[in-house]
């Protein structure tokens, strides 16, 4: 289990843009597991959406790229690098995502070559899919 200093010794990403609490697992190069707590604190549901707040689906995908790079980012030679968006496909999202969810963040990483790959990611709320797509990342 990586706490969230742990976790900014492999990702570049920082508070308020860190989007992942604590990593149970991962596996260098093939994938990993995460968890976002969403808190009603979040900065982003003083406008998404006043009276009826929801997780911007797009965070949920940065998240899932978040918890991808923590796999990618961990292997040796990607050390002090970068993990960027290359594309997304195949996206689809299921379920709202409130506070006091729970948020698990899985990515299994099917194909790469060279710095580009692409991984299969699915969040989920209490074993419901909320989101889940393939993600392409570049590694710069």
């Amino acid at each position: 289990m990586l706490n969230k200093e742990q976790i900014k010794e492999i990702i570049p990403q920082r508070e308020p843009f860190l989007m992942i609490d604590e990593v149970e697992s991962y596996t260098p190069g093939e994938g990993a597991i995460a968890y976002k707590n969403v808190s009603e604190d979040e900065y982003y549901f003083k406008g998404h959406f006043p009276g009826n707040p929801i997780m911007p689906g797009v965070l949920m995908v940065e998240a899932l790229a978040q918890t991808g790079a923590v796999a990618i980012l961990s292997m040796e030679e990607n050390k002090n690098k970068n993990a960027l968006f290359g594309g997304i496909d195949k996206l689809k999202f299921k379920k709202q995502v409130v506070p006091g969810d729970r948020l698990k963040l899985e990515v299994k990483i099917i194909k790469r070559k060279g710095p580009i790959g692409i991984g299969e990611a699915i969040a989920t709320v209490d074993g419901k899919i909320a989101v889940k797509g393939e993600l392409t990342f570049a590694v710069v």
